[in-house]
């Protein structure tokens, strides 16, 4: 990989989330990856999770699905207009997805959401990671008390 890296014509610490050094690395590895995440963190919280949560089992619905693919222990909240995801990923940490349906966005929901896997989290932090360009969705984890630690590219098997 060094050869990959040295071609490069960045700054060394950007290097690795240059997009011809994920390429050539998904190339050489047999793998491909989705997008470069912002990597952020939320400290447990203590209290009930607002709004009202229900677990849920719904394998068809498609973050379920896509949190499966990538996680281990998924557990599945629905709200009204909303779904909250937890389950372990890399390294085994506690991660959180969730989504807001069209007809119910800009209402704060979504940072409802990423408060209540705080407090689902069992004293745990929980990991988030959000695309670099959904604005939307890094605002309300950041409105969530989620602290930006760094950037994640996550490499699948094709």
């Amino acid at each position: 990989m060094y050869d990959t890296l040295a071609a490069i014509d960045c700054d060394a610490l950007a290097a690795t989330m240059n997009a011809r050094f994920l390429a050539a690395f998904a190339d050489r590895t047999g793998r491909g990856t989705d997008t470069i995440d912002v990597m952020t963190v939320g400290s447990p919280l203590p209290g009930r999770p607002t709004p009202a949560l229900r677990e849920i089992e719904d394998p068809g619905h498609p973050r379920v699905v896509s949190s499966r693919r990538r996680r281990d222990e998924v557990r599945v909240w629905a709200a009204d207009g909303g779904v909250l995801v937890l389950g372990r990923g890399v390294a085994g940490r506690l991660e959180v997805a969730v989504e807001v349906d069209d007809g119910v966005r800009h209402r704060g929901l979504g940072r409802a959401l990423a408060s209540a896997a705080r407090q689902l989290g069992g004293g745990e932090a929980v990991w988030a990671q959000v695309s670099a360009g959904n604005a939307r969705s890094l605002r309300a984890f950041q409105a969530a008390g989620y602290a930006p630690v760094g950037s994640e590219a996550l490499f699948l098997a094709r």
